[in-house]
């Protein structure tokens, strides 16, 4: 017999985990509790136990037909359909209701049912059944005995081309978190194929094997970022110093591109999008060491430029080339910009000049850094990596940080804060590891130090619950993984000790800042005195030696004259 039906599948849709949906409760029991009972039990403690690739598991609750029973006090009387009447037939119903009705045993249970239900309704209004009359008691057990923290992969979505790119940028969607953008380039200078692929992606986290959405560019891009005010819009940056804008709306291809000529000349290493009434504007930095500030409805020319030279002068030729930057939305006229050179400059926008438009710089890093986050609950306090070192600095600091992890066997290429919780944050190395420090628990090392992979990692970025992040690495691989929640739980009184602990150590710096003044003061006094005393010295010197020429020319003198005296008496004698 050959077949009526073909049914085709694609290969990718294999596997793909099930969608459910949302239903109103039914309640179809209620127990009442029997405080008896509970003294044959042992309450379990609590415990978290980490699966690395498990597998997937779901569990179903099918309800059977309408049963009816009757329980009844500690005499556990059961009435019930039986197999031989039909629960929906009335008249077999009502007959066997009556039948029961009229045991003996079923009227003694009913009376005893009403004292017992008596005393259950006086002890619910008294007692709150739900709420939670001790939490703190285990929040102390939660306190004193931690359970260790973990991190497990999820999920990796690597390059689909043929020729691997290093993922130099993530951005998660800002409304669910489910979609995060990934953007491909290789960092290498003149290195990269012919044939290599300029497309970045965006991917769906529930499906690693194909990508939601292909982000169209006329070069590679090494940053991307979404619109915080407008999920369906992102800016990236590319390779070329050309800033492009998408809306997922309308597919792949970029919206508008910005010219060449009104473009960076180097690669633009950050992109951040500006809290505007419009949601439109956005800046820009690159290591050609200019600031540009765009709007993306008109991306022909930048609204704004700044060259970061650090003299005053706007010149391009001495300017510093910026690899990261940072824009907190609580500040609008201020940010700051990370250097090849190692120094953040602190900048202000709204300033007259350009040479009052660099505020400051903080120098502290023996090369570029790579990453610059200001603490979302403390911004005066942001974070910088670079070499192989995260610092934490303190505005009102200007000559060192408040706090540096000790150096690493391999650079730091990024770092981030946590948006949950104010003392931990996140740092990839070189070598495929992902480090989660908490300041709080302990400065010398992380509390948790993850091999991600076996190939360097380049990129990190949180979800806005803490819970998720991804890791960019060098040969295209995004790894999704997911920490355990004593990384992403907030703690108790946890704002208020950090915001002591940097208080102190900003403290201790100004004091040891103070202190190396006065000590640089009293060397330049000392050095100066030295060179006062070295010139007392030497005219005191030249005096002594023109009163001892002048002694000597008196005695020669008067040599000379005792000599022609004689001279004169002599001839006298012999006259």
């Amino acid at each position: 017999m050959s077949p009526l039906f073909v049914y085709s599948k694609l290969r990718s849709e294999f596997g793909r985990p099930a969608h459910f949906t949302d239903r109103p409760a039914e309640l179809q029991l209620d127990l009442v509790p029997d405080p008896n009972l509970a003294r044959n039990f042992t309450q379990r403690g609590r415990r978290d136990q980490a699966v690395q690739a498990g597998g997937d598991s779901s569990e179903h609750h099918v309800n059977t037909e309408r049963v009816e029973y009757v329980s009844v006090g500690m005499n556990h009387v059961e009435g019930g359909w039986s197999r031989d009447v039909d629960p929906e037939d009335q008249e077999q119903t009502l007959r066997y209701r009556k039948k029961v009705e009229k045991d003996d045993n079923y009227v003694q249970s009913v009376l005893k049912l009403a004292g017992v239900m008596e005393h259950c309704i006086k002890q619910n209004n008294t007692v709150d059944i739900y709420q939670e009359y001790f939490d703190e008691e285990e929040e102390e057990e939660e306190d004193q005995a931690p359970h260790p923290p973990t991190a497990r992969t999820i999920n990796v979505f690597r390059d689909p081309d043929p020729v691997k790119r290093t993922v130099s940028s993530l951005s998660w969607h800002p409304d669910s978190g489910r979609k995060l953008a990934v953007a491909y380039c290789c960092l290498d200078f003149q290195k990269a194929p012919a044939d290599m692929s300029s497309d970045s992606y965006i991917w769906d986290v529930e499906n690693p094997s194909r990508p939601e959405l292909s982000l169209r560019s006329e070069a590679q891009l090494v940053c991307l970022d979404y619109n915080t005010k407008d999920s369906h819009t992102l800016i990236g940056g590319s390779y070329r110093g050309l800033i492009a804008y998408w809306d997922s709306r309308r597919g792949g291809l970029p919206v508008e591109t910005s010219s060449v000529e009104q473009s960076h000349r180097d690669p633009v290493y950050k992109v951040v999008w500006l809290q505007s009434k419009t949601g439109t504007e956005a800046f820009s930095a690159s290591t050609d060491g200019q600031v540009l500030w765009w709007d993306i409805r008109k991306l022909s020319e930048p609204t704004e430029r700044l060259v970061l030279d650090l003299s005053g002068d706007g010149s391009l030729d001495r300017a510093v080339g910026a690899t990261s930057l940072e824009f907190e939305s609580t500040m609008p006229t201020k940010f700051m910009v990370g250097t090849e050179q190692g120094l953040v400059v602190s900048c202000n926008r709204k300033a007259k000049t350009a040479a009052e438009k660099l505020v400051c710089t903080y120098s502290g890093h023996l090369g570029p850094v790579y990453a610059l986050q200001r603490n979302p609950f403390f911004p005066k306090n942001f974070l910088t990596a670079g070499d192989w070192t995260a610092r934490i600095w303190s505005e009102d600091i200007k000559d060192s940080s408040i706090m540096w992890t000790n150096y690493q066997t391999s650079r730091l290429m990024d770092a981030c804060w946590s948006p949950v919780r104010p003392s931990v944050f996140f740092s990839v190395k070189m070598d495929g590891s992902l480090d989660v420090w908490d300041l709080l628990f302990r400065q010398s090392a992380p509390r948790l130090s993850v091999r991600v992979c076996d190939e360097a990692l380049f990129s990190l970025r949180l979800q806005d619950n803490g819970r998720f992040l991804a890791c960019g690495s060098q040969q295209g691989g995004a790894t999704l993984l997911e920490v355990s929640s004593c990384l992403w739980t907030p703690q108790r009184n946890e704002k208020s000790l950090l915001a002591d602990m940097f208080e102190r150590e900003t403290r201790r710096e100004k004091l040891l800042e103070a202190r190396q003044r006065e000590k640089r003061l009293k060397e330049r006094n000392r050095s100066a005195q030295s060179r006062d005393d070295d010139a007392a010295t030497a005219r005191e010197d030249g005096e002594s030696s023109g009163e001892q020429l002048i002694a000597r020319a008196e005695e020669e003198f008067f040599r000379i004259i005792e000599s022609d005296r004689r001279s004169d008496g002599e001839a006298k004698d012999a006259v």
